[in-house]
């Protein structure tokens, strides 16, 4: 019997051995970033807290020799020792790194100098300075295309039930045109397809970026009014926060998608505006119960503050038409990035209460991967007026700038839904990354 356990355990421990290395790998993979940032002429510590080498293809500056070329023959990690080879092998626990010029590099990092564990994208880049702003905006954006939100049943007008459009028209689909003729909104589409009657139609679509064409046959469902019996939107509107400008006059807001309410798909869109907005009350936060601002939007052609020209899943980017009035003396601030984020102290800008200010909170997570950068950052709100005010974070303060340091690092970006004064926060690098594809 007691032989029989002990084949058994040891069979047991033959399994989950193997299975906590494996999974203890994907995790230290997870926890080094693709790609790493770096200001030219400043010395950087590529420290990951864990026993990783890297293993660099081309020139840059360790400790005080600089390689000029591309392979580089020889390098000197302060000792005695000098390393012969076309790449460059260093232990990123001792050695920081330096360049005097932007450019990208291929960093290989091993675990324990053997596992290799992933190629991260070393980039030196230019100091960069923006506006962090925390100022309520108005978001009005139009459907390129007609989104479908989805299909139903119809009466005709014969009595009988009908659902035209099912198992034919999908949710997040776009209506580009009716009969090879153009549409240019939900009314235009509705028109379309009642001047053709009976007639089965043909409709352009865009699914998922292909183009395809689908016929779908309407429904008399009153004298001479048809219909296809699909749910449709072409535009949306809400409040958040703008999140920085450049010095380019380029902004970032919101810090994740405008997605579509019923589909929860990122909206695809044409054309957008911010606008000026106010906040009129707040609906404080509890735990299970997100809070949110209510606003007024100002639809008037003086109070518009920009364009919006993209909408990702790392917010929304346009080009600023008027300079807020809040912002006129606004301070630039630099941009730091993902690794000179440090737990503990940092600040959040909004103007729950109309006036623009500071809050403090305190970071107490930092995800450097790459799988969901909208929660890159995890923070707790420690300060009491901004929890007397709100309960934390609310709806309508995504894209509120985070700080540290004299720096801004980040938005904010999501609340936890069980506990109101937690919340995620998107790096500001990624934002500018799609701020500078606008070029």
């Amino acid at each position: 019997m007691g032989k029989f356990h002990l084949k058994k355990l040891s069979f047991s421990l033959f399994i989950i051995l193997p299975t906590i290395m494996m999974l203890s790998y994907h995790l230290i993979k997870r926890s080094i970033p693709e790609s790493i940032k770096i200001v030219v002429g400043e010395e950087e510590a590529l420290n990951f807290g864990l026993p990783i080498n890297g293993v660099f293809q081309k020139s840059i500056k360790i400790q005080d020799d600089f390689m000029e070329n591309e392979k580089v023959k020889e390098v000197n990690t302060n000792t005695t020792e000098k390393l012969n080879s076309s790449k460059i092998h260093l232990n990123l626990s001792a050695v920081k790194v330096k360049s005097n010029q932007v450019g990208s590099y291929s960093m290989v990092c091993n675990l324990f100098g053997i596992l290799p564990l992933k190629e991260v994208n070393v980039e030196f880049v230019e100091s960069k300075q923006v506006i962090p702003c925390g100022i309520p905006i108005g978001i009005y954006v139009e459907t390129s295309g007609v989104l479908v939100i989805g299909t139903g049943k119809i009466h005709g007008i014969d009595g009988i039930e009908y659902e035209p459009g099912k198992n034919i028209v999908k949710s997040g689909d776009y209506i580009e045109s009716v009969n090879k003729e153009a549409v240019k909104d939900k009314n235009d589409l509705i028109s379309k397809i009642n001047d053709c009657g009976k007639k089965e139609v043909v409709l352009g679509i865009r699914r998922q970026g292909e183009e395809i064409n689908i016929r779908v046959k309407p429904v008399e469902v009153e004298a001479s009014k048809y219909q296809l019996g699909i749910w449709v939107r072409d535009d949306t509107q809400g409040i958040g926060t703008l999140t920085y400008i450049d010095e380019a006059n380029r902004f970032g807001a919101l810090g994740h998608g405008i997605n579509d309410v019923d589909t929860s798909l990122l909206m695809e869109i044409q054309d957008g505006t911010l606008y000026n907005a106010q906040i009129t009350s707040i609906v404080k936060g509890e735990n299970g119960s997100p809070g949110e601002l209510a606003g007024t939007i100002l639809y008037q052609n003086a109070m518009v503050v920009g364009n919006i020209i993209k909408n990702t899943s790392k917010g929304i980017y346009g080009c600023v038409r008027s300079m807020p009035q809040e912002l006129k003396y606004a301070k630039k601030l630099e941009v730091a990035y993902k690794q000179d984020i440090k737990l503990g102290k940092a600040t959040i800008r909004c103007a729950v209460n109309g006036v623009i200010r500071d809050y403090e909170i305190e970071i107490i997570h930092i995800n450097h991967s790459e799988e969901n950068t909208s929660k890159g950052i995890e923070f707790k709100v420690t300060d009491p007026e901004l929890i007397k005010e709100t309960g934390g974070i609310v709806q309508g303060m995504s894209g509120s700038p985070i700080m540290q340091n004299g720096k801004i690092i980040g938005a904010v970006t999501h609340v936890f839904v069980q506990d109101s004064q937690k919340g995620f926060g998107i790096f500001i690098e990624n934002m500018l990354e799609e701020t500078q594809s606008l070029e």
